[in-house]
């Protein structure tokens, strides 16, 4: 009778310790996918302060005419080097994309590579790339390409003096500008490789969903997004308005 009973106590301990583990296990996966919510939405925040604070740098900053013709718009927050062999560069970002319905959802990607490092001088940089044309916004929408080979890409040009600049509108379909040590200017992305960031697609909306059909405006923006898609379309209305008053009158003569 003892053994029946010291056994039964046994079981009972085993099962609750087993309920416990199962518990905890689910605490600890719930709290490891809070953190990684937590630094996607921080990143898209990021993304945000970046824009704001580069377009209130008034002669220092991406010239409005070329933000109002902006079709999509792409913010890594803090792209930094590291150490691939003969060494390299990497970050993590969110772009945006004209819809018919205002501005996309913002869609995570990954960017690889390029020519910053020496440029710059520094070990992070802020990048902005503004993608300018139906071709370059084929390629992004492709969710994997090449700076400078599937698109071509120039560093854009800054302040009031870029404001008269038209080369950009012959020759290139992404612009990029950097921001280092509160040095702000465009710069060569030639060779960095862009694709979407999967896992934090996930993260973001629960599971995965193609870089197209976000950029495209077919799903709506995740909770979080708000700060950075009313930053776009604040900058972006401002853009447009400044362009309206810089515009000629037609009807005079």
């Amino acid at each position: 009778m003892k053994t029946t009973r010291k056994g039964a106590i046994t079981s009972f301990v085993l099962a609750l310790s087993t309920a416990v583990l199962m518990m905890a296990s689910a605490g600890w996966a719930a709290d490891e996918s809070t953190k990684d919510k937590s630094d996607v939405e921080k990143r898209i925040d990021n993304a945000a302060t970046v824009l704001t604070e580069i377009m209130d740098a008034k002669d220092n900053n991406i010239p409005m005419k070329i933000m109002s013709d902006a079709e999509c718009i792409a913010v890594v927050p803090s792209m930094v080097k590291i150490a691939l062999g003969i060494g390299g560069s990497h970050g993590k970002g969110v772009a945006t994309c004209k819809t018919a319905n205002g501005w996309s959802a913002p869609a995570p990607f990954s960017i690889t590579g390029g020519s910053w490092g020496l440029q710059i001088g520094g070990q992070a940089i802020d990048l902005v790339m503004l993608v300018m044309n139906q071709k370059g916004m084929e390629a992004l929408l492709s969710s994997k390409f090449k700076v400078g080979a599937d698109a071509s890409a120039a560093a854009g040009p800054v302040g009031r003096a870029g404001e008269a600049s038209t080369d950009w509108k012959m020759k290139s379909e992404v612009l990029t500008y950097s921001r280092a040590r509160g040095v702000f200017a465009g710069v060569d992305l030639s060779g960095a490789k862009i694709a979407q960031d999967k896992d934090e697609t996930r993260i973001l909306y629960g599971q995965m969903v193609p870089f197209a059909t976000i950029l495209q405006g077919k799903v709506p923006p995740p909770a979080g997004a708000e700060h950075f898609l009313s930053t776009v379309r604040k900058y972006s209305a401002e853009s447009k308005e400044q362009g309206k008053l810089n515009s000629p009158d037609t009807d005079q003569k």
